[in-house]
């Protein structure tokens, strides 16, 4: 009489656990796709989380990278989860198959969300120089998903695997690299529509980015109106959304701008009063009483300060 082999652990767990983790990782990007859309800064236990999610690279045709991530993740928690809601007993047929289907479909997922992580890793360490904790935890997410999509069954063919690999991993790569191909930091479109330049680099301790961009006569005039009526900004010199806030009124008209200092080290900083004024994120624009947290277009701020004069807002890059 023969003995039934047992299945290891990890062949029955493999689907609940590829499901957990696909979670947690779309729980984390819907994060950070809410931090993008909102402008907010992330929790993050260092400022370059931030400088991340503002370079040209946390976006894919005009959308945040993060979204893309999510759908990427959800996509993974069904083809996990799936073949479990169908009773095997009953229909024993349709399980199988469903099964068989959704391995591969697991196995091409996890390849590709691997290849495209392993990309952001060198941009991370080569391009932005910044370490973001959201990014590697979703790269380590991705690679684990890989790791059991792998050892998570037994494979007949062990060169579909190698065949899988290489021809999804090719494709990735590639679209990977056009997508980001027109990406030289050098441009970005503003909330306004203006012409901004976004940060891809460190910023300088104390001071952040250069301001690059010409202010025009409309753009000093507004700066002096918001001066005029008390209106304040609350920056951080590490934050890259003030940044684009200051390249909005250019290198001219910023000068006139009331701005405090929030962040420890930079220049006349200011902590006492951004906790008086229950600052939460930065830039936080202080008007009539009011707080206005986020990147503002110059016509959002005509309108909240009452500004009535011209509004031909015109930012030009520095040549």
């Amino acid at each position: 009489m023969s003995r039934r082999r047992s299945i290891p652990w990890i062949h029955r767990w493999s689907r609940p656990i590829i499901g957990a983790i696909a979670l947690f990782g779309a729980l984390t990007t819907a994060y950070l796709t809410y931090v993008k859309f909102s402008l907010n800064p992330a929790a993050c236990p260092t400022k370059s989380c931030d400088l991340v999610l503002s370079s040209p690279y946390a976006e894919i045709f005009g959308q945040p990278l993060a979204l893309f991530g999510f759908l990427a993740y959800v996509s993974m928690l069904i083809f996990a989860l799936a073949p479990l809601a169908i009773d095997s007993t009953k229909n024993k047929e349709l399980h199988n198959k469903l099964e068989n289907t959704t391995w591969l479909l697991l196995l091409a997922g996890a390849i590709a969300m691997t290849v495209f992580s392993s990309y952001l890793m060198y941009l991370l360490a080569f391009e932005l120089k910044a370490f973001c904790i959201y990014c590697l935890a979703s790269a380590l997410f991705s690679l684990s998903l890989l790791v059991l999509t792998i050892l998570g069954r037994t494979w007949e063919d062990i060169g579909q695997i190698f065949f899988t690999a290489i021809v999804v991993g090719m494709i990735t790569l590639i679209g990977t690299l056009g997508a980001y191909a027109g990406v030289n930091g050098a441009a970005a479109t503003a909330p306004s529509g203006q012409v901004a330049i976004r940060p891809i680099t460190q910023p300088s301790p104390g001071f952040g980015w250069e301001i690059t961009t010409i202010s025009g006569q409309s753009e000093i005039d507004l700066a002096r109106h918001l001066t005029k009526v008390g209106a304040k900004e609350y920056i951080a010199w590490w934050c890259p959304h003030c940044h684009e806030q200051k390249l909005l009124f250019g290198k001219e008209a910023y000068k006139e701008i009331n701005s405090v200092e929030c962040a420890e080290g930079g220049i006349d900083p200011r902590p006492d009063l951004c906790k008086t004024a229950k600052i939460e994120s930065f830039p936080t624009w202080e008007i009539n009483g009011k707080l206005y947290p986020g990147v503002k277009s110059l016509n959002e701020l005509a309108d909240l300060s009452g500004y009535t004069g011209d509004r031909n807002f015109a930012i030009l890059a520095a040549p």
